[in-house]
């Protein structure tokens, strides 16, 4: 039986790479909980095995009644209390069992004697088998945890083993299971029995019943991993992924930045004909990723990662770590994405809070703020270029005005537009914007250009009287164009009209008269017909009149001209 029990310790030793010394242990600890389960065993033993002939002896420990009481109370101040779920009350320690560690100590004292059992039974037997499967998973748990705890991160494919409304299990390889929980999980994504998956490891533990190790499919870390798998400057530290933002089966952004010269790093990342990133959004079912190069100021890179929209002009303020985007009207939707993704995901990837304006809000602020003498009202500089914007940049300390002599110069004014400095040289500028110049030298330079601004926006101002009238014009000839509409309006009317009253006369006719007079009664109807086309042009010289007076004055309702046009319709005819 012995040497049976070491060739099947040799064999599991092979089969699972357990060390044959933890199989031993295991194998004593089987031993002893089945002489505890035999009829008058010891209360305290220990056993013996022999690792090489697998012989084992069964001690009994007989402790000295001081030494017993001493480490029962040692035992019990070690020991834990515990709550009953059921009342909520604490419970009572129960009497504990003494660790053959804490006995160890005192070997000197305790005295042994031979209690081997001639054999075991049925049940005694089934707890030693028990207790070494119990080992013999522990220590698959152990080796499994010593070999995935350093690869947290990393990227593996498993094969799905089964899922469920909880959880997926997914396997690395031959008895070892990965837990794929819920929460991990994409929401459009199936995860079907026999099916390839690749996942990021975020936590391997030792602890539980189930398996240690966990992945997810929802992990940033996935985007980057792929990325390294598809592209072989990422893999060779050519290219590098600073940043991702992801919101999983919506949509990611990357930031990526390249470290040798020569290499694009959006481009490495798209690949020829985009087949490399294609390889990566078919991996994350169909996810859209924007590839963002990365860059050292924020304002750029704040503009970069809201593609796929143009911004305009990026504000940023490095205090609060807030950026102001300006984009188009047309792209104002465009940059905030369905239910503020883009502009959440830019967020998130800069780490920069964003605020987007259109261009028409962020001008009328812009005209509602007012500027107070030495007031600071957002901390930007309140210089007004000739576009009409303000400067970007921030005020200096206890200055309205940012460092640009241009602007530091504007003190000197009533106004904060930098077209009044537009008649001063360079030198002149740098005078005025020095706080210390002498007042002799800047009083005639501010005199000649507040004088020449003024002059300028005056003749601005007469410049615009000529284009009033002009615009009176348009709306007059606009006017006119609008009553010849209504006039040839009122002309195909009338056509269709004498067609449909034609058609009706000519039928009453061939009822009524016989089929001899009917030339003659036509004849007597020619007659009407040329006196109301002779009183019609009569009226038509009136219609021409009214027409014009309609162009003129278009207050007044051109229904009477398109009625008088009808005469000259008729005299046409």
């Amino acid at each position: 039986m012995s040497r049976e029990i070491v060739e099947a310790i040799k064999g599991l030793e092979q089969e699972k790479g357990i060390d044959a010394d933890t199989l031993m242990a295991a194998l004593e600890d089987a031993l002893l909980s089945a002489y505890k389960k035999t009829p008058g065993a010891a209360k305290y033993a220990r056993v013996d095995l022999d690792r090489d002939t697998a012989d084992f002896r069964v001690f009994e420990l007989i402790l000295p009644p001081e030494l017993e009481e001493k480490l029962m109370a040692q035992a019990i101040s070690e020991q834990e209390q515990t709550i009953d779920p059921e009342t909520g009350e604490m419970r009572e320690p129960e009497e504990p069992e003494l660790d053959p560690e804490l006995m160890a100590p005192y070997d000197d004292q305790i005295t042994s004697r031979d209690v081997t059992p001639d054999d075991f039974g049925r049940i005694a037997a089934q707890t030693a088998k028990q207790v070494i499967l119990q080992r013999i998973r522990e220590a698959e748990r152990h080796m499994m945890f010593e070999e995935y705890q350093d690869r947290v991160g990393e990227l593996i494919t498993g094969i799905i083993q089964q899922s469920d409304n909880r959880y997926t299990l997914v396997q690395l390889r031959e008895r070892v299971e990965a837990l794929l929980p819920r929460s991990e999980q994409v929401w459009n994504e199936r995860y079907d029995h026999g099916m390839r998956v690749k996942a990021v490891i975020t936590e391997v533990n030792a602890e539980g019943k189930g398996p240690g190790i966990v992945v997810s499919r929802r992990s940033p870390e996935l985007i980057k991993e792929l990325f390294e798998l598809e592209v072989p400057e990422i893999a060779d530290d050519l290219v590098e992924i600073v940043g991702v933002a992801r919101e999983p089966g919506y949509r990611s952004k990357i930031a990526v930045i390249s470290h040798a010269d020569g290499v694009d790093p959006v481009g490495a990342c798209v690949g020829p004909r985009g087949s490399r990133v294609r390889m990566v959004v078919s991996e994350l079912r169909g996810e859209k990723i924007d590839i963002i190069p990365y860059n050292d100021e924020p304002a750029r890179f704040v503009a970069k990662a809201l593609s796929p929209a143009r911004v305009r002009e990026v504000l940023v303020d490095d205090e609060t770590q807030e950026a102001t985007v300006i984009v188009p009207d047309d792209q104002l939707s465009l940059a905030i994405g369905r239910e503020g993704q883009n502009a959440r995901l830019a967020a998130k990837l800069t780490g920069w809070k964003v605020d987007i304006k259109s261009e028409t809000e962020f001008s009328q602020e812009e005209e509602e703020l007012t500027y107070e003498e030495g007031e600071e009202v957002d901390g930007r500089c309140a210089a007004v270029l000739s576009a009409g914007r303000r400067c970007p940049n921030a005020s200096l300390q206890g200055s309205r005005y940012c460092g640009l002599p241009q602007h530091q110069a504007l003190a000197r004014f009533d106004t904060n537009q930098v077209t009044v400095l537009s008649g001063l040289s360079t030198e002149e500028i740098s005078v005025l914007a020095d706080p210390d110049a002498d007042d002799a030298q800047v009083r005639p330079l501010t005199e000649r250009a507040t004088a020449a601004f003024e002059q300028q926006q005056g003749e601005g101002e007469a410049g615009e009287e000529p284009s009033e009238a002009e615009q009176a014009e348009a709306e007059l000839e606009e006017a006119k164009e609008q009553a010849e509409a209504d006039v040839r309006e009122a002309e195909q009317e009338l056509q269709e009209a004498e067609e449909e009253a034609a058609e009706s006369v000519e039928a009453d006719d061939a009822e009524e008269a016989p089929t001899e007079d009917s030339a003659a009664d036509a004849e007597d109807e020619i007659e009407p017909e040329e006196a109301l086309a002779e009183d019609a042009a009569t009226e038509g010289e009136e219609a021409s009149a009214e027409a014009a007076t309609v162009g003129a004055n278009p207050s007044e309702e051109p229904n009477a001209g398109g009625e008088d046009s009808e005469g000259s319709r008729s005299e046409g005819a």
